[in-house]
C-alpha cells in the first residue's frame, strides 16, 4: 500500500482534528468526565492492532494470527489486577454503559429487579433510565439522595431495598460530589439476598491513587471506564469476584458484543502502567486538593453548591438563586473559554434540557499541571461571568486571559510545534 498522509488523502478532516486540538489546548475543560490521555496512551491507540480482529478470550480466538493480541490482553489484565488488586478483569468491554449492560446480562434474567440511582439525582442512563435498554428488560426501581444533606440516606436506602428485593443494586453516579462508602451498601446488599455493583466509571482513577474508598473488597463486580480520571482511551472495564467470572466474561463476548478493540486494549495497558507510577498518587491527590479549593473559591462569589462542597473531583452548583438555568450558564462560561456542562440538580423543577445546575470538575486542569493557584483565578473567573451574565465585556476579557493561562499550561509540549508532533 502506498503511504499517504492524512494531508493527502482528507484534509478536510485534517483541518477538523486541527481545530479541535487548538480548542482543547485554549480553553479550559471543566467537565469532569473529559480528560488528556498521554501520547504513549494516544501511540498505542493508533497503532497497526486497529488492523486485527481477534473475537474471543486468550488462547481461545475465533481467527489466527493472534499471537501478540494474546499478549497485549494477558498484559493489559495482569496490570489491572494489580492495580486494583482484583481477582477477575476483563478489559474487552468497549464503554463503560456496554460493561454495566454485560453485567446486567451475566448476573440477571429479564423483568429482574435493578435498585440504583435515579438520573435526575445524580445518577447514570445505564442505570435504567426510561427509553434505555436496561430499562426495557429490567425491572428498575431507584434510590436518591436525602432532600436536606443532597447525600445518601443508607437508612432510606435499606427501607427500599427491604421493601423492593433487588436482584442487583448499583452504587454509583455521574453527578455525585461527595465519597461513597462501600460497608453500608455490601451491608444492605447482603441483607435483601442481592448483588451489589458498583459503577466508578467517574472516580475509578481516585480509587487507583488511593484518594477514594476501594469498593473491590466490597461490590461483587466494579465497572469502569478508562478515559475519564484514569486517563486513559474511551473504553469499559470490568472488575469482578471470581465465582463469577466465567459468567461476566460470557456476557461480554459473545453474549453483548463481538471482536474486540485490541488497539484499544493495547492503550489501557499503557493507561494502567501510568496509572501504577508514583506521579499517578499525586496527580490523583491534587485532583481533589484542585476540586476543593475551587469549590471554596465558588462559594465565595456565592454559589450554593450540592451537598456544600465536595470531596472528589467534580462539583455541583446550583443556580436557582442567580436567575440562570445551567443551559444559559454553560454557554456563557463557554463564550468565555471555560466548558462545563449543563446538569441536574437533585429535586431539580427543570428538565433535563435545560436544568438548575453546572457540573464542573478538575482533573483535565491538574493533568495539565494547574495547582490552587489557577483554581483559584478559574473560580473568580465563573464568579465574574456568572454574576455579570448580561456583560459581554467581561466575557470578551476573561476569554483573553483563559487562553494566556492555557498558553502557560500546554495540554502537549509540541503543541506550539504543529499537531502533527504533539
Amino acid at each position: 500500500m502506498k503511504s499517504k498522509s492524512l494531508s493527502q488523502i482528507d484534509p478536510e478532516i485534517e483541518e477538523l482534528i486541527k481545530k479541535e486540538l487548538y480548542r482543547q489546548q485554549d480553553t479550559l475543560m471543566l467537565i469532569p468526565s473529559e480528560n488528556y490521555a498521554s501520547p504513549a496512551v494516544l501511540e498505542a491507540q493508533s497503532s497497526v492492532f486497529n488492523n486485527k480482529y481477534a473475537e474471543g478470550y486468550i488462547s481461545k480466538r475465533y481467527y489466527q494470527g493472534c499471537r501478540w493480541v494474546d499478549e497485549v490482553e494477558r498484559i493489559a489484565i495482569q496490570r489491572a489486577k494489580e492495580l486494583f488488586g482484583a481477582e477477575h478483569v476483563n478489559v474487552q468491554a468497549h464503554s463503560g454503559t456496554g460493561a454495566n449492560i454485560a453485567c446486567y446480562h451475566a448476573l440477571l434474567q429479564p423483568h429482574d429487579k435493578i435498585l440504583s440511582l435515579d438520573l435526575s439525582q445524580g445518577g447514570h442512563i445505564s442505570h435504567g433510565k426510561k427509553g434505555s435498554l436496561p430499562f426495557s428488560f429490567y425491572k428498575i426501581v431507584h434510590y436518591g439522595v436525602n432532600r436536606r444533606t443532597e447525600q445518601f440516606d443508607f437508612e432510606e436506602i435499606r427501607g427500599i431495598a427491604r421493601r423492593e428485593r433487588p436482584r442487583l443494586i448499583v452504587v454509583g453516579a455521574s453527578s455525585y460530589p461527595r465519597k461513597v462508602d462501600f460497608k453500608p451498601w455490601r451491608e444492605i446488599a447482603d441483607e435483601v439476598g442481592a448483588y451489589l455493583m458498583a459503577d466508578m466509571a467517574h472516580i475509578i482513577g481516585l480509587i487507583a491513587g488511593g484518594v477514594h474508598p476501594d469498593p473491590v473488597p466490597y461490590a461483587d463486580v466494579v465497572t469502569a471506564t478508562t478515559q475519564k480520571t484514569l486517563r486513559g482511551p474511551r473504553g469499559g472495564l470490568i472488575i469482578c469476584k471470581r465465582e463469577i467470572a466465567e459468567k461476566i466474561d460470557r456476557s461480554v463476548f459473545p453474549g453483548t458484543q463481538g471482536g474486540p478493540f485490541i488497539h484499544i486494549i493495547a492503550a489501557k495497558a499503557v493507561c494502567f502502567k501510568e496509572a501504577m507510577q508514583p506521579s499517578f498518587k499525586e496527580y490523583a491527590k491534587q485532583i481533589v486538593s484542585n476540586s476543593r479549593h475551587l469549590a471554596e473559591v465558588l462559594i465565595e462569589e456565592g454559589f450554593r453548591l450540592v451537598t456544600g462542597g465536595t470531596d472528589n473531583h467534580l462539583i455541583l452548583i446550583d443556580l436557582s438563586s442567580k436567575n440562570l438555568t445551567g443551559k444559559q450558564a454553560a454557554l456563557l462560561l463557554e463564550e468565555a473559554g471555560i466548558v462545563v456542562n449543563k446538569n441536574c440538580i437533585p429535586f431539580d423543577p427543570l428538565p433535563p434540557s435545560i436544568t438548575s445546575g453546572i457540573r464542573l470538575g478538575t482533573p483535565a486542569l491538574t493533568t495539565r499541571g494547574m495547582k490552587e493557584k489557577e483554581m483559584e483565578l478559574i473560580g473568580r473567573w465563573i464568579g465574574e461571568i456568572l454574576n455579570n451574565p448580561h456583560n459581554e465585556v467581561i466575557r470578551s476579557r476573561i476569554r483573553s486571559q483563559v487562553k494566556d493561562l492555557c498558553q502557560s499550561f500546554p495540554i502537549y509540549k509540541d503543541y506550539q510545534a504543529g499537531y502533527h508532533n504533539f
